[in-house]
């Protein structure tokens, strides 16, 4: 009887183990306290970004000379097309745009660039009116560890919060270390690391709910999925120790 005992506590001890809690799974629980007021985190010009720039005007065989071939055709769709059209930022922070030469576009804004090259466009008589619209063709992020679909994804919109990047990745798997994911992020060849609670909201302000490109998202495996990988890894495994424990008992006892 004493060895039946044993064998509950440890089976009992195995499974308790490898058991994941609500706490330990359910997002923003907290819910009732995330911030009503949405705090943008602009995203600025780094360094390897690739800007495309399309210069317009009224006249547009005015603008063209302000534009590289092919940005405005149809192919400007293409995202390897804006790739190879786009300006490379160099390790200064600089571009070469046609005519206006050198251009520092480091720590910029998007919005910012665009009223820049337009003033420059104005005061020094290049053109009357012009529009300039500036993206960044190249922003992308990295999802490793415990998600769905982990690897280096691309995105196009002027912001991506931290929930939709993990979302793209296929969300955190159970196994998902949700009280700390870790991002370590890059800005003017500075590194950080943040660690964020994805079971709380009080991250919601922070400069990591909104995503910077380039920036990698780690996801550890939780505790329970630790334990799994050091106990048993499956049910069958689960049966074979359940079966062997018993056969020794039993020869023990004859």
């Amino acid at each position: 009887m004493k060895l039946f005992k044993l064998l509950s506590i440890i089976l009992a001890f195995l499974f308790i183990t490898a058991c994941a809690t609500k706490k330990e799974i359910l997002y923003f629980q907290d819910y009732e306290n995330i911030p009503k007021d949405v705090i943008f985190n602009t995203t600025k010009i780094q360094v390897n970004d690739i800007l495309n720039i399309t210069v317009k005007s009224l006249v547009p065989e005015a603008a063209a000379p302000y534009n590289r071939i092919g940005s405005s055709t149809g192919n400007s769709n293409n995202s390897g097309a804006l790739k190879q059209l786009g300006y490379l930022v160099s390790t200064e922070g600089n571009i070469t745009f046609p005519i206006l030469g050198t251009l520092l576009v480091k720590n910029k804004t998007t919005k910012e660039l665009e009223t820049y090259i337009r003033k420059i466009l104005i005061d020094k008589g290049h053109l009357k009116d012009p529009t300039v619209i500036v993206r960044i063709v190249n922003a992308k992020f990295t999802v490793l560890g415990e998600v769905g679909s982990p690897g280096t994804y691309d995105y196009d919109e002027e912001t991506i919060t931290l929930p939709q990047a993990l979302g793209m990745a296929g969300d955190l798997s159970i196994y998902g270390m949700r009280e700390n994911v870790m991002i370590i992020r890059e800005v003017d060849q500075v590194r950080t690391v943040g660690h964020i609670d994805m079971t709380k909201t009080d991250w919601f302000n922070s400069p990591y709910y909104f995503i910077k490109q380039n920036d990698i998202i780690v996801v550890d495996q939780n505790g329970p999925a630790v334990k799994k990988a050091g106990y048993i890894t499956n049910y069958t495994g689960l049966f074979g120790v359940v079966s062997f424990a018993l056969t020794i008992i039993l020869l023990l006892q004859n």
